[in-house]
């Protein structure tokens, strides 16, 4: 899936700190895949513990800029960017009527970074943090992915990723963060309808961004995704599944999940792209996962 010919994005959303930390992106190997893991079943950072030192903290930051659409297909960092603000839009105009819109803040990071939810290694891969409303990452953790979890990567995939971010975002502006219990585990545990929720959500943006406009050049956001891309989106979905990852460390056990099984994330993530609405990414009333 590529940004259309003609397109503009003014920049802004992401801020890159510098990159000081002592771990290389993505975490490195072993410790790497472990601490992803530990972060997608249980939302803690355990690198620390791991060996993976954090760091950039307080290192520079700057600003992602402005970059026309060839560039957004190119490089991850400008992706990055156009993606938030193609969401911001999309979001803007979706959240439900009473629901004051705030877009989220982009943050791309090497080693480690003081977050409003804490310290964070980039070896935990992205997440979302309701206390800033930031999503933070390192963009050469799709690295991780395809070496370390067989994903098969692609523009589409690194997009699946950012909207499931924003579609926390839009949880945490909504309420169900509040509402739900995210310290829970199990194939039909609030935790695991939360993720869905955002895996739907993802799907919602990635079914309207081929036909949404963008205001200021009137070219539409994505050019029609094709059934490759498709694919590359669902195979990131699944890659990061529970019982994906639990396979890598040994053995597979329901009870613990958090996130959902790789069939869970690629149904939630169709229904949402293809159904479109609010009502039917709704896995909170869902009686089967």
């Amino acid at each position: 899936m590529t940004f259309s010919e003609g397109g503009r994005f003014e920049g802004g959303r992401v801020k890159r700190h510098g990159r000081g930390g002592a771990v290389a992106a993505g975490g490195g190997g072993l410790v790497g895949i472990i601490a992803l893991a530990i972060f997608l079943f249980t939302g803690q950072d355990v690198s620390g513990v791991l060996g993976a030192e954090g760091g950039g903290a307080s290192a520079p930051v700057d600003e992602v800029g402005e970059c026309t659409a060839e560039q957004a297909n190119t490089d991850p960092l400008c992706r990055y960017s156009a993606t938030l603000e193609a969401l911001e839009v999309y979001w803007g105009a979706t959240v439900p009527a009473g629901t004051a819109f705030a877009p989220a803040q982009g943050h791309e990071f090497s080693g480690g970074i003081a977050t409003g939810c804490g310290q964070a290694s980039s070896s935990t891969g992205p997440f979302y943090c309701p206390a800033d409303q930031g999503i933070y990452l390192d963009v050469t953790f799709f690295d991780l992915l395809q070496q370390q979890l067989g994903a098969q990567g692609g523009p589409l995939a690194e997009m699946y990723i950012y909207a499931h971010e924003y579609g926390h975002h839009i949880q945490n502006l909504t309420g169900v963060f509040d509402s739900a219990d995210r310290g829970g585990s199990g194939a039909e545990s609030d935790s695991v309808r939360v993720e869905l929720q955002a895996d739907c959500y993802a799907g919602m943006w990635v079914g309207d961004a081929a036909t949404r406009e963008d205001p200021e050049t009137g070219v539409t956001y994505l050019q029609p995704p094709t059934r490759e891309e498709l694919a590359q989106a669902l195979d990131a979905a699944a890659t990061v599944g529970d019982d994906h990852i639990q396979q890598q460390s040994g053995g597979v056990n329901p009870d613990t999940w958090t996130h959902g099984s790789s069939e869970q994330r690629q149904k939630w993530f169709t229904i949402g792209y293809e159904q479109g609405s609010l009502a039917a990414c709704d896995t909170f009333a869902a009686s089967e996962l």
